[in-house]
């Protein structure tokens, strides 16, 4: 399938096993949401995708070309924003454009109109000729974001890309991210920060152990885990029930007569999908 199709992908760093069979497909226009704790494997995978690292078995296709046997013919199609800032700071964000454009297969008109549009849509139009040394943080971020979208990729990879940014440098990427869905990219979002993931209306795609264990909306994968419901009573007795349904559950306590003196309702979280997947709670 065109897009991102990897499968059974495998990858030991010594006696750790990073990756332990990952399977990914993202069709074009579609965002996933690609979440884990540290280790699950997320980084490692983007990696092998962006061609930075050789996956020990398993395959990756990009728009039907095999990443281990056609790097050089990929390369144009994907678009990395690793989550360490990988720029020069002696050069200038233009000249960091152009350079990461050039890889890309980028030259003379075609490059400088990608450099102006992504500049100007990412709000970097007024530092292009201001060394990266010497940008904000939120600049930075941004700039990063611009080498990996300047080339109009077919995949983009990003890795945790708002990490440590501002808000005007949030929005300004997750408009720009959805603007590419809509193009036609597919989209791979690596981000601890499930927010984002709703305001692209992305699909979740949860990782563990180096492999992933589950795959849906955020609401198909929170369904049937437990709401936590705390209820203090006049009398200042606390109790805690858990509930897939917390507004039956407190109607019931009215009910009893129990006479309430305060309610928190703690909806479910990505750690209890986790806690829930590990204990076999869930089936993917």
């Amino acid at each position: 399938m065109d897009g991102l199709d990897a499968r059974g992908v495998r990858k030991r760093f010594g006696d750790l096993v990073a990756l332990d069979g990952f399977d990914l497909r993202i069709a074009p226009g579609e965002i996933v949401g690609l979440v884990g704790h540290n280790g699950a494997g997320k980084t490692t995978f983007v990696e092998i995708v962006a061609g930075l690292t050789r996956p020990d078995a398993g395959t990756v296709l990009v728009d039907g070309l095999d990443t281990a046997t056609r790097t050089a013919h990929v390369r144009g199609r994907v678009g990395l924003a690793p989550q360490e800032i990988g720029l020069y700071p002696p050069l200038t964000v233009r000249e960091n454009l152009r350079l990461f454009a050039g890889l890309a297969g980028l030259r003379g008109r075609r490059q400088r109109a990608a450099i102006a549009e992504t500049s100007a849509a990412l709000g970097l139009s007024e530092v292009l000729d201001r060394q990266v040394g010497h940008l904000s943080g939120g600049q930075r971020r941004r700039t990063q974001a611009a080498t990996a979208l300047v080339h109009h990729p077919r995949l983009l990879l990003l890795d945790e890309p708002t990490a440590g940014a501002d808000p005007a440098t949030r929005r300004a990427l997750l408009q720009l991210v959805r603007r590419c869905a809509e193009d036609g990219t597919a989209v791979c979002y690596t981000t601890h920060y499930l927010p984002e993931l709703a305001d692209l209306d992305a699909t979740i795609a949860v990782a563990a152990r180096g492999r992933i264990i589950a795959r849906g909306t955020q609401a198909e994968l929170l369904a049937g885990i437990p709401a936590e419901l705390r209820v203090v009573l006049s009398s200042g007795e606390e109790r805690v029930l858990r509930s897939t349904d917390p507004a039956r559950s407190l109607a019931g306590l009215v009910g009893e007569g129990l006479p309430l003196q305060a309610v928190d309702v703690r909806q479910p979280s990505l750690d209890d999908l986790y806690h829930a997947l590990e204990a076999g709670r869930v089936v993917p």
